[in-house]
């Protein structure tokens, strides 16, 4: 079921108008509980993690040619779970000490090459600004007026990351914005710089390594395409959370906090391999509610949204043709309809 069978656009727009006035309402109908971090589910989720994706090395490793595509999404799949423990890092909600999530957060994301403070900082910025059209920096989507103004190159570019090409977005996301220090200010830029230098030290002493022991191949059997397989989950994960044909991003002077975190994301369904290796993370409007609650409270969380605020939820199931949905339908902004497809663009561009 895709969730335009759920709710219809103008459903959707009166279920708003009565939504909480301010994000503590939503916050003070979740049970306390939910907040509270566990040392020991911590610790075993990086367990459980890094014996996925040592086994999934281990079965690259002793496969036979025609079984290295399963082990690669295997293998990528549970990399994206490293991810997962660093973004709970970067929320603080990982560990009750600040210097341990900085720690464990920069381990997680060293074999992805991600430096680890630009995305924590960049990442929080969209929490603060989710679905405000020109400030979030996670999926926002062109103004047909903007849109008009890039070069040619740049609109074929935007073409391909909102149709088919949609899981190259995270590769772009990560190239474009994270390895540039100079965007950032103060404390900041320190903190930046010094999470860049880690992954550039590790890539230059990891990559020769690699390569020299297990050969070119070696690099793209054992490294990238599992690294490839996890930007697959990433583009999907986060193009899901916040876009779908009856989710606005709004302009800052409409923007409404407490109805764009309760109502602007999706609770979309994986199948359960893959909640189980990505710890979650898709149970994703409690995280844009409270950020501080750790992922192994989220669905208790879910729950307790669903009893209180249930008619505000957006919920799928993922499949590919809510893909296909998402990838003709979500291209431009539209005041309106909140989308207009490139095909209604150029329709009207051409009248």
């Amino acid at each position: 079921m895709t969730l335009s069978t759920l709710l219809q656009p103008q459903e959707q727009a009166s279920k708003s108008l009565d939504a909480p006035d301010r994000l503590r309402d939503i916050l003070n109908t979740l049970p306390r509980s939910v907040f509270a971090k566990d040392p020991r589910r911590a610790g075993l989720t990086v367990a459980i993690s890094v014996t996925a994706v040592a086994l999934g090395y281990w079965s690259l490793a002793i496969s036979p040619w025609f079984l290295l595509p399963l082990c690669w999404i295997f293998t990528g799949t549970a990399l994206t779970g490293f991810f997962v423990i660093g973004h709970d890092c970067g929320h603080r909600s990982f560990a009750n000490r600040k210097w341990v999530n900085d720690l464990v957060g920069h381990i997680m994301f060293l074999p992805l090459i991600y430096p680890f403070h630009s995305w924590r900082l960049l990442h929080n910025h969209h929490h603060k600004h989710t679905n405000k059209l020109g400030v979030d920096n996670a999926w926002d989507p062109f103004t047909p007026e903007f849109y008009e103004t890039k070069p040619p190159i740049i609109q074929w570019l935007y073409r391909r990351m909102r149709g088919r090409f949609w899981w190259l977005g995270s590769i772009a996301h990560w190239g474009v914005l994270h390895f540039n220090w100079q965007g950032f200010q103060g404390k900041a830029r320190q903190q930046v710089k010094l999470s860049v230098i880690v992954v550039l030290v590790g890539a230059a002493v990891g990559f020769p390594t690699l390569i020299a022991t297990t050969g070119i191949w070696g690099f793209v059997k054992f490294w990238l395409l599992p690294w490839l397989v996890y930007h697959f989950w990433m583009s999907t994960f986060t193009i899901v959370h916040h876009t779908v044909p009856q989710i606005p991003f709004k302009p800052e002077a409409e923007w409404h906090e407490a109805k764009a975190q309760l109502s602007g994301t999706v609770h979309c369904e994986y199948p359960r391999w893959v909640e189980f290796l990505c710890h979650d993370i898709n149970v994703h409007i409690p995280h844009h509610i409270s950020t501080a609650i750790p992922w192994y409270n989220l669905r208790q969380a879910h729950q307790s949204l669903k009893d209180n605020w249930g008619e505000y939820l957006y919920e799928t199931k993922f499949s590919w043709a809510l893909m296909q949905e998402i990838t003709d339908k979500c291209h431009l902004y539209d005041a309106q309809n909140c989308y207009s497809s490139f095909q209604d663009y150029h329709t009207k561009a051409d009248s």
